[in-house]
């Protein structure tokens, strides 16, 4: 090999790691859970609370539905922190986030309320739903927006979503895309006292 061919093949792999370290930035900067702005990101509540003189707003409360078909309002949970994480079975980037989920369901279980949303309407069925689960041996608690009602209050347009909840009830933070263990550790740190 030429000293011109070898040359050329280094530049194009300097520029090919260059490209792949700004796109990496780019997508973990993305990725990562983001601070909530007094629920601008998010419809809130009417009506003011405590929480919203810090900035932060009451998370907008919705029903979903656990596994043996009783409905579950966001609401109920209150006085625990919450983390509620929109994804479907189809979803590759929901696929890559769960094992993180697992082990922080394993890991903080009793500390935090985990509620793993499967939108379960449209293409998405229960069946392949309970499937994915089963198959994968997880062990978190999965509840279903069988009409959409819930991710239509937060406005969901992508998957997965995560949005972290305090004791209070008050958005705290959200992540857009697949999480990672360190991201989904830091939105964990934001809820728990």
């Amino acid at each position: 090999m030429g000293k011109k061919k070898l040359l050329i093949i280094l530049a194009a792999l300097v520029i090919v790691l260059g490209g792949a370290y700004i796109l990496y930035s780019k997508l973990s900067k993305d990725y990562a859970p983001e601070q909530i702005d007094g629920g601008n990101t998010v419809p809130s509540e009417s009506g003011s609370s405590e929480g919203e003189a810090q900035g932060y707003s009451a998370a907008p409360d919705f029903t979903v539905y656990d596994a043996d078909g009783k409905a579950v309002k966001l609401s109920d949970l209150k006085g625990k922190p919450v983390i509620f994480n929109f994804w479907a079975s189809w979803c590759g980037p929901c696929k890559s986030e769960m094992p993180e989920f697992e082990a922080a369901y394993k890991q903080y279980g009793d500390q935090i309320q985990f509620m793993m949303i499967n939108l379960t309407y449209g293409s998405e069925t229960r069946s392949a739903a309970d499937s994915f689960v089963s198959s994968s041996g997880y062990t978190f608690p999965v509840y279903y927006d069988t009409d959409g009602g819930a991710s239509g209050t937060y406005g969901v347009s992508a998957i997965p979503t995560t949005y972290f909840v305090n004791a209070k009830g008050e958005l705290i933070a959200r992540g857009v895309g697949a999480l990672d263990g360190a991201s989904l550790k830091q939105g964990i740190e934001m809820i728990i006292p």
